[in-house]
């Protein structure tokens, strides 16, 4: 399985085009010690021809004229993506595909949650019906008794996906704001059947149950949502009233935080964070925040990383 991280940030990038934040503004001066990043979206193949889009962030022209695995090769009108897969409704998970129109029809899998909600609050299916078809609603049904659903991908062969169902929130433009149901936000668990190994992701993680973490345990490579590191870093930046909590993302620090969960992972497993806010100090790669994470060998995600599971 190949994975390609497209872009490790949080929404609204990295610097923020908007935000003076001390890391939005060093890294604007060239002062601090890190990368630009763009909006949240990796891409998976099986043979490295065919891609599978997860999550189509507003970044994606830039991301996929990063990555010439992604380019036209054969004919005049080509790609390297087959197919998008969105884990949630949000919207910087989802606006790259009004990029992707000249593509229609294009494939698409979500839950009939997202579905809804593309299709009324945010309504990108039934906008996107007037470029060749639109999209093509592949449906993610989760068994509401074991908050799951195992499926493949036809671009994908030889990968099992297990969309796993994440108690996270729902996109604002959601009906089901602050009380979210089933579906509205999923982990992927991707196993390759030949080589008999998992990724484990999950962008958006607003808390861990014992069910969640049986699929972190069985992973060769999680890659997992790193959006803050303190529940109340918007408010002490100054940038904002909304706890991690508010959102639906688990801060990595304090007690229960996902720095404690993935230290209790077993000691082989792959631990890399994504959709890192540009608020989180993690992003300072000489801050002891960073520091903190190199001595438990955990990975920040960058655009362009490559990982082979």
């Amino acid at each position: 399985m190949q994975v390609l991280v497209l872009g490790a940030a949080a929404g609204g990038g990295f610097p923020q085009w908007n935000c003076n934040c001390r890391l939005c503004l060093g890294v604007r001066r060239g002062e601090l010690a890190a990368r630009p990043r763009t909006q949240s979206s990796i891409a998976i193949s099986s043979d490295g021809e065919r891609w599978l889009l997860c999550n189509a962030s507003p970044d994606i022209r830039t991301q996929l004229a990063a990555n010439p695995e992604l380019h036209p090769r054969k004919v005049p009108r080509d790609s390297g993506v087959a197919a998008v897969l969105l884990v949630d409704g949000q919207i910087d998970h989802v606006t790259g595909l009004l990029s992707l129109r000249e593509g229609c029809p294009l494939d698409v899998w979500c839950t009939p949650n997202v579905h809804q909600d593309l299709s009324s609050g945010f309504p990108l299916f039934p906008m996107l019906e007037h470029w060749q078809g639109g999209l093509a609603w592949q449906s993610i049904g989760i068994d509401e008794a074991h908050l799951e659903a195992t499926f493949e991908v036809p671009a994908c062969p030889g990968l099992s996906f297990t969309a796993v169902s994440l108690t996270s929130n729902a996109p604002p433009y959601s009906p089901r704001r602050g009380a979210p149901t089933p579906g509205d936000n999923i982990g992927l668990l991707i196993e390759d059947r030949r080589q008999g190994t998992r990724l484990f992701y999950a962008p958006g993680l607003g808390q861990l149950d014992d069910r969640v973490r049986g699929y972190l345990a069985r992973a060769d490579c999680v890659l997992v949502d790193g959006t803050l590191w303190h529940d109340d870093e918007l408010i002490r930046a100054g940038v904002g009233q909304a706890t991690g909590r508010d959102m639906g993302h688990l801060a990595l620090a304090g007690e229960d935080g996902l720095l404690e969960e993935l230290g209790a992972l077993p000691a082989a497993t792959r631990r890399v964070l994504i959709h890192i806010n540009n608020t989180n100090p993690i992003l300072d790669e000489r801050s002891e925040e960073h520091a903190t994470l190199t001595a438990a060998g955990i990975e920040v995600a960058h655009d362009g990383m490559r990982l082979k599971v």
